[in-house]
């Protein structure tokens, strides 16, 4: 940040001031209390922490990258490890010590981030009032997806009640819910609605988003990553339904990939390979415990690149495009989006070959095996025709290259007015922009801190 850019930051308020100040009151009680009160000892301390930090470390690396006798005991030492580093605290009488400073470690951290609050942008997305109901509804229903919650919470009568036509996905054969909600939409339907995993979500909100016509997420899924997004209620599908009723349309982005829609994120290399074999659905941590050695040692996948922009990912072992951006650097998709409609795709690629290359990517985004950006638009090629890709976590194989880009705005959800809402986003902690907090108004346009 130059000069004129800190003449021209916000001060904060009186608050995020003195909490910055505070934080950096519990980091130097935290790094004096250690030579204070353990003397020459803390030599030693620090030492053995650091010692089980890279034990521990590479101990993981090992359990996720090894098969076999090796892995189990990797996973041994991991476990094992932190109980070692605490029986030689102990027996130099070091505990109090540690656990006092590990407590001013966690308050600085806390009212660091308490004093970087104040400086989130708007995280809300804009709520548009409905301008007319909703006079044929129309949900497609899957019995069978998160275990049965469409039987285990009444929502087919409950639809019914609200004046919705109800399909629900009960025989053995595979439907082409898009055909069906296409058919919906001929026969006069004026909203379509899912409940089901974010699959099908994308599927029908591909035909709603084509037809202007408003979308309803139930959240029946297994995790409703997208539904958590928008702020719905998974823990009571049926509060969805409140939105046929009592309902705010959303504007938001959608995700395409080889002319399909995904709605969360499409993945290739390792995360794909994952997804794409047979057991994944059963047993999804035991397959990736399986498959995940091979990926990590090169051993399994095509050799993939990717032009994001114009900015170029060479040889990504796990490659992450989503709609819009991931609360952190997410190579799972398992984070939270602080908002739908920002207009770009969220990119995570992963290089991981070895134990250090690990430990590079525990450091976060400036790792050098991780690389976290935005695009407009992102080309994925590989050295064969057709690679496996994971789209809202269904396995499809698409031709090279693959093209991936955002439509903004292209769909209206309608969401119940009182649902729970989505979780403000945790700032992350910039250092500068405390110390700047809490020299103010010291520190002003470069001048002394």
């Amino acid at each position: 940040m130059t000069a004129a850019e800190v003449g021209q930051e916000r001060p904060g308020t009186a608050g995020q001031r003195w909490l910055a100040r505070l934080a950096g009151l519990f980091a130097a009680a935290a790094i004096v209390i250690v030579p204070v009160f353990a003397e020459l000892r803390s030599l030693a301390m620090l030492a053995v922490g650091l010692a089980g930090v890279a034990i521990s470390v590479a101990s993981a690396y090992l359990f996720l990258a090894r098969r076999g006798l090796l892995r189990w005991l990797s996973l041994a030492v991991f476990a094992l490890t932190p109980v070692a580093v605490i029986v030689v605290y102990a027996f130099y009488s070091l505990i109090w010590v540690a656990a006092v400073s590990a407590a001013c470690w966690l308050l600085a951290a806390a009212t660091s981030r308490l004093a970087l609050a104040g400086d989130r942008e708007d995280w809300r997305m804009p709520e548009h009032p409905v301008s007319r109901p909703a006079a044929r509804p129309f949900l497609i229903m899957n019995p069978k997806s998160g275990g049965g919650k469409v039987t285990r919470f009444d929502l087919q009568p409950k639809a019914a009640a609200l004046g919705a036509e109800v399909f629900l996905m009960s025989g053995p054969e595979q439907v082409d819910v898009a055909a069906v909600a296409r058919a919906a939409v001929a026969s006069g339907a004026d909203l379509l609605g899912v409940a089901g995993g974010d699959g099908t979500q994308a599927l029908v909100a591909e035909v709603a988003a084509e037809h202007g016509l408003p979308f309803v997420v139930i959240t029946a899924g297994t995790r409703n990553h997208f539904a958590l997004d928008l702020g719905l209620d998974r823990d009571d599908p049926a509060a969805c339904l409140t939105a046929l009723s009592d309902g705010v349309d959303l504007r938001v982005d959608l995700g395409v990939i080889g002319g399909r829609v995904f709605v969360n994120n499409a993945s290739f290399g390792a995360y794909a390979e994952i997804v794409e074999t047979p057991a994944y659905r059963g047993d999804k941590l035991g397959t990736t415990l399986d498959v995940l050695p091979s990926l990590l040692q090169g051993h399994r996948g095509a050799r993939l690149a990717a032009l994001a922009d114009d900015k170029q990912i060479t040889a990504p072992q796990a490659l992450l495009i989503s709609n819009n951006r991931y609360g952190s650097a997410d190579i799972a998709g398992l984070n939270r989006r602080v908002r739908l409609d920002g207009g770009v795709l969220g990119v995570v690629g992963v290089t991981v070959s070895s134990a250090n290359d690990a430990v590079r990517l525990l450091r976060g985004s400036r790792s050098g095996g991780l690389t976290v950006l935005v695009a407009k638009e992102v080309t994925v090629t590989a050295d064969t025709p057709r690679i496996p890709v994971g789209v809202d976590g269904e396995a499809v194989s698409l031709p090279t290259p693959v093209v991936c880009g955002i439509r903004p705005g292209a769909l209206r959800v309608r969401v119940p007015r009182g649902r729970p809402g989505a979780t403000p986003p945790e700032p992350p902690v910039n250092f500068a922009r405390l110390r700047r907090l809490a020299c103010w108004p010291f520190w002003q346009g470069g001048g002394p801190g």
